[in-house]
């Protein structure tokens, strides 16, 4: 007996499948699976799923680019639904959020909440800008030309940034300058990076290394 046969289809062949962020831990999206989309994604390790509307199977991003690389693929203790963890390209969800579940319901009326929501996302957002410019510097631009110059100016804007921050903290300034000098010398390792052709998730993956082996 194959591990597909062990779990408990329903009538129309197709299991729920949850597919979260590996480093994260959001929640991105709920899609339906069948024996056919699962094989797929268990084969070529990107998410495969099946349209109920379109009676098709489809590979998650292969119109938008926002593909999901899988880490892992689990079934619940009753078989019956799958939690598939992924490195998620762009966002998941076809609004242009980084998850589809970004409403509360809790507590009263529905309430949007920010589509890109903090953290990680944010920075996925800022990549995505990066890269865009290296790929299509537009006249003008001030990341473009700094991509332009190579890593000695970009390295030097990252120390001049770093002062800043020391500068920010040490001299009594509010907590506010601190913060945007900080946001400034993110984004300008973040300029390395692109440069580089490192993507952040690499990054994520190096911190969640060191706090999982952290005691």
């Amino acid at each position: 007996m194959s591990v597909l046969d062990e779990l408990r289809w329903d009538a129309q062949g197709l299991i729920p499948a949850a597919v979260q962020d590996t480093e994260t831990g959001q929640l991105l999206m709920v899609a339906w699976m069948n024996r056919e989309s699962l094989d797929a994604t268990r084969r070529t390790g990107a998410t495969h799923f099946w349209s109920r509307s379109r009676q098709s199977l489809w590979r998650k991003g292969e119109s938008s680019g926002h593909a999901q690389h899988v880490d892992g693929i689990y079934a619940d203790c009753d078989r019956d639904t799958l939690l598939v963890q992924v490195h998620q390209d762009g966002v998941a969800c076809h609004t242009g959020a980084r998850s589809c579940f970004f409403t509360r319901l809790d507590g009263g009326e529905a309430a949007p909440v920010s589509k890109e929501g903090a953290g990680p996302a944010v920075l996925e957002v800022v990549e995505r800008v990066l890269e865009s410019r290296k790929v299509s510097p537009p006249p003008g631009s001030y990341v473009a030309g700094l991509l332009g110059k190579g890593e000695p100016q970009i390295c030097r804007k990252i120390g001049e940034e770093a002062t800043e921050v020391v500068t920010a903290a040490l001299g009594g300034e509010g907590d506010e300058r601190v913060v945007s000098e900080i946001a400034d010398l993110w984004f300008h390792t973040m300029v390395l990076l692109t440069a580089r052709g490192i993507p952040l998730r690499r990054v994520f993956r190096e911190l969640a290394r060191r706090h999982a082996g952290s005691k």
